[in-house]
């Protein structure tokens, strides 16, 4: 196992970074040992090189941080800064039958009930292109949202978690990012085994880095020789490639297909506070009941075959509880990086250009591209309030750094930018004029909008977006308010470290 970490860490993104420069610097001695009469050729070539490249990343899809990116590495690594985005984008091609799994295996047509559609079309009209643009860009129909349970702490959230399993009787399927050894495993594991051992179906699908190189296999081995069915989601293989940048980040349990549980929390002891990480951890979850369930077990059967060989769709027919009304709609949804919609992004930016009295947003990771800046920027210019909360205590400093070199432009237009004080925010909501609300697994970054398979959904005037709200406001009681003076006093260092660290911000 450290073996497999240290070879993680070898083959990281820093690591390559690492690689490229140190080429450069080679190809740079051996430029100047030869260079002699030469000059003028090896000048050239170089420049050439220069000149192609980066006309092949401006004319690419990408998004234009992510060029910005490259194109100052080919402009400070001439030649070699190229090659290593040429065979970034080569090396996409390699997981390309997860890809085709993943677009085929889908369990069954998710189609939209047009009762359901018309009934929200009436209600919430202002919702309903973004309603629409999820259902047909992303997969998933929005539904009535018959019940939801907000966690806005994990202690809650795995409190619920143990006595919803305990309860089950048909099948448990479960999909996380993050598996640790410690008290919440060996509590759901001890679950599971015996469930397993009753004849469930039980399955566990666990990310190949967030939780392949962490000290817990032996645990999934045990798992797996109890009757627990555990796949890894591409698993960490030592080679370089882009393809470990493509992660499953979701956090998923489905319950005999009439019980959801979705949000930021995995299976680690700090989601709940059983041990100390970065001060206080607050994270976020929800629960769900009825039809909406059934978008949940899709996301998870889709992509539990995705990564199976040949072709392997699973034929499964969740029971569905009776239904009955309750106000409001809900739409979980997945994004995936297979596909050219950034349906994560597009959602987020869609609350925020809708809004007309408030938008309140808490994320652990704020790296906002240009687009996402200027329409939070746009709408506090509009006399919308805007409220961010980010961690005052964070898990990656780097991150941090990047985050607060925003923080000027923020509150100069009047954004109220929060920092919660007992530690580590790990929760994603988004709230619109407390009509609309969006919980789940994205971040406000590019690896969540770009790279990553994420999951969330979006509540359309529900009654848990008062509840979600409520808990804005009493964590925004427990936040600093950064104030403008503030921005002004970084040090030299930091606003150094931020200029550099806020260009390659789109591979972090």
């Amino acid at each position: 196992m450290k073996i497999k970490k240290t070879a993680a860490r070898l083959l990281g993104r820093s690591m390559i970074f690492g690689v490229l420069l140190l080429m450069q610097i080679l190809f740079l001695i051996a430029a100047v040992i030869s260079i002699g009469k030469n000059i003028f050729t090896v000048y050239t070539f170089i420049a050439a090189a220069d000149i192609c490249f980066s006309l092949i990343i401006i004319n690419s899809s990408e998004p234009s941080a992510y060029k910005l990116t490259w194109l100052f590495a080919v402009n400070i690594f001439p030649f070699v800064g190229g090659i290593g985005y040429i065979f970034m984008r080569i090396s996409r091609s390699i997981p390309r039958t997860a890809e085709r799994n993943y677009r085929r295996n889908s369990v069954e047509p998710l189609l939209q009930d047009n009762t359901v559609a018309a009934e929200f079309l009436e209600e919430y009209p202002q919702y309903f292109g973004l309603a629409k643009y999820v259902a047909e860009y992303g997969g998933y129909p929005v539904c009535r949202c018959e019940n939801a349970e907000y966690f806005p702490i994990g202690e809650q959230w795995f409190d619920s978690v143990i006595k919803e399993l305990e309860n089950a009787e048909k099948f448990i399927f479960m999909e996380f990012f993050i598996i640790r050894e410690g008290y919440v495993l060996a509590k759901i594991s001890e679950i599971l085994l015996r469930k397993a051992a009753e004849g469930i179906d039980v399955r566990l699908l666990y990310d190949g880095i967030g939780t392949g190189i962490n000290d817990c296999m032996e645990v999934i081995g045990k798992l797996e020789r109890g009757g627990v069915k555990c796949r890894e989601f591409n698993p960490f293989r030592p080679f370089l490639s882009s393809v470990q940048n493509n992660r499953d980040h979701r956090k998923i349990i489905v319950i005999d297909g009439k019980k959801a549980f979705s949000g930021g929390t995995n299976l680690a002891d700090e989601y709940i506070n059983r041990r100390e990480r970065f001060g206080h951890w607050k994270d976020t979850a929800v629960m769900l009941e009825g039809s909406a369930v059934w978008n949940y077990t899709v996301m998870f059967l889709q992509l539990w075959d995705s990564f199976a060989e040949g072709r392997c769709c699973t034929e499964y027919r969740p029971l569905i509880p009776a239904r009955y009304k309750r106000k409001g709609f809900i739409q979980p949804f997945s994004d995936s990086p297979f596909d050219n919609e950034t349906v994560g992004k597009r959602v987020y930016l869609e609350l925020i250009n809708t809004a007309r009295d408030y938008v309140m947003i808490t994320t652990p990771y704020f790296i906002p591209d240009e687009e996402l800046l200027n329409a939070l920027i746009f709408a506090a210019r509009k006399g919308v309030e805007i409220k961010l909360i980010i961690p005052h205590i964070p898990d990656k400093k780097y991150v941090h750094i990047i985050t607060r070199s925003f923080f000027p432009e923020l509150v100069e237009a009047g954004i109220k930018v929060y920092e919660y004080l007992p530690g580590f925010i790990h929760g994603k909501c988004c709230v619109s004029d407390g009509k609309a609300a969006v919980i789940g697994s994205i971040n406000f970054d590019y690896r969540s909008f770009y790279m990553h398979f994420e999951t969330a959904a979006i509540f359309y005037g529900a009654e848990v977006i008062s509840e979600i709200q409520h808990d804005f406001d009493k964590t925004a009681e427990l936040s600093h308010l950064v104030t403008y003076e503030e921005c002004r006093k970084r040090s030299i260092f930091e606003r150094l470290a931020a200029w550099i660290l806020v260009i390659f911000s789109p591979v972090f």
